[in-house]
């Protein structure tokens, strides 16, 4: 242990997005990675930090330099990483354990303690989902066979379509404004918690950052999008704190 110990909680900064020319979600980025104190104990991505990531066995895709350096510098200070696959970087598989020794989790959420609580940490995006058009398309893309075909084809193919999907998705949802109550995030916290008390429950993937008090106890977050720079959670000392968050103090 480090005295008292920091977790930190983030998704969603779509790192690579095509409206960063400047590269200011970049920058503000490492910035964030370097403002990580020295006791922190992990560091959980939630998913989506690239807005598309695939891992090839002998290329690393091009950019994320000064990100990377980062990420292996935490992990070199003993900061467990924890990885998420989110539904633009699912195609991650064993880079980040090799390079940095970090844990690369491929279920819908888990469950842990930390620091005197329980909390319950996920990308979001298949939790409990009642729409069929967005349930065929998460199982197509984590389909093992059309996977592997994938990685078969010319890296440039892969990228090109990929940036072109992302783009295509986001003109399509533009206008959305997630909605926490009633939603099938909010169900699935609230069935878990009747069984399997949680005082946490932190997800991403719906860009639109709340904090909601659960009736059966406990809280449930979402965390933003970094389109508009931070926005992040920490948990020191049993209080939860963060960055662009509503209700939530630094």
């Amino acid at each position: 242990m480090k005295g008292e110990g920091r977790y930190y909680f983030v998704s969603d900064v779509h790192l690579g997005i095509r409206d960063d020319a400047s590269g200011s979600r970049e920058k503000a980025f490492v910035a964030f990675l370097d403002s990580i104190p020295e006791e922190t104990e992990a560091v959980f991505f939630l998913g989506d930090i690239f807005d598309f990531w695939v891992d090839y066995r002998e290329v690393v895709p091009r950019g994320y330099t000064r990100v990377l350096g980062r990420f292996a510098a935490l992990a070199d200070r003993g900061v467990k990483l924890y990885f998420f696959k989110g539904n633009h970087d699912w195609w991650m598989t064993d880079y980040f354990k090799k390079e940095f020794g970090a844990i690369v989790v491929e279920e819908p959420y888990l469950v842990m303690p930390l620091g005197g609580k329980t909390f319950c940490l996920g990308h979001g995006d298949i939790l409990n989902c009642s729409d069929p058009k967005a349930r065929f398309i998460f199982r197509l893309f984590r389909n093992r066979f059309l996977i592997r075909i994938m990685k078969s084809l010319p890296s440039c193919l892969i990228v090109k379509f990929a940036r072109k999907w992302a783009g295509h998705s986001r003109k399509q949802h533009s206008d959305y404004v997630f909605d926490v109550e009633g939603s099938d995030i909010l169900r699935f916290a609230e069935d878990m918690n009747l069984t399997r008390p949680v005082d946490y429950y932190i997800f991403g993937h719906f860009h639109t950052p709340s904090r909601t008090s659960l009736k059966s106890g406990g809280e449930l977050f979402i965390l933003g999008d970094w389109s508009r720079g931070e926005n992040y959670l920490y948990f020191s000392g049993m209080t939860i704190s963060g960055i662009g968050l509503p209700n939530i103090q630094r």
